[in-house]
């Protein structure tokens, strides 16, 4: 049995996810991941994915997603970084199910400056969510590792609401 026979193709989430992982840790193998900034990028990560039979780890990082969006937009609040991440997650989600490749799509190390970034995907994660059932991204990546242990804790409190 195949990682194919073991994960659907297409982006994954939640216990799918977990079944990669488990199985690529079972098989001694690791999950290439690549930064993406542009659709053709994105193309040519699930084309080699696809012509090597692996699946893949999408990152977008804050400035990845801002030049996805383009350039020449404000990014006042991080709107073209969240416009940018978003366009990207929804070309991946379009795209990957013919590709033929399993992907997990993930944002890239959010540092606190990058919060309005993070909850701006977040959004997305959840307005999707109320129409398909299941989140935009397969995961998020906060890096507050500049910050103090309480800043860290209050931060995950806050996020995860307890």
């Amino acid at each position: 049995m195949g990682v194919f026979d073991v994960v659907p193709s297409g982006v994954l989430t939640g216990d799918s996810v977990m079944k990669l992982f488990s199985y690529a840790k079972e098989h001694h193998f690791a999950i290439p991941s690549f930064n993406v900034t542009s659709s053709s990028a994105i193309n040519a990560v699930l084309e080699a994915a696809r012509d090597t039979k692996s699946p893949v780890i999408i990152q977008i990082s804050q400035g990845g997603a801002q030049f996805y969006a383009g350039k020449g937009l404000s990014n006042d609040g991080q709107a073209a970084s969240i416009l940018g991440a978003v366009a990207a997650a929804h070309h991946v989600r379009h795209v990957a199910k013919t590709y033929g490749v399993p992907v997990i799509l993930h944002s890239d190390h959010c540092a606190k400056k990058l919060e309005p970034w993070f909850v701006g995907m977040l959004e997305a994660d959840e307005a999707y969510f109320k129409e398909h059932g299941q989140p935009l991204f397969s995961s998020h990546m906060l890096d507050f590792s500049e910050e103090s242990k309480e800043h860290n804790i209050a931060a995950c409190k806050k996020i995860f609401n307890t």
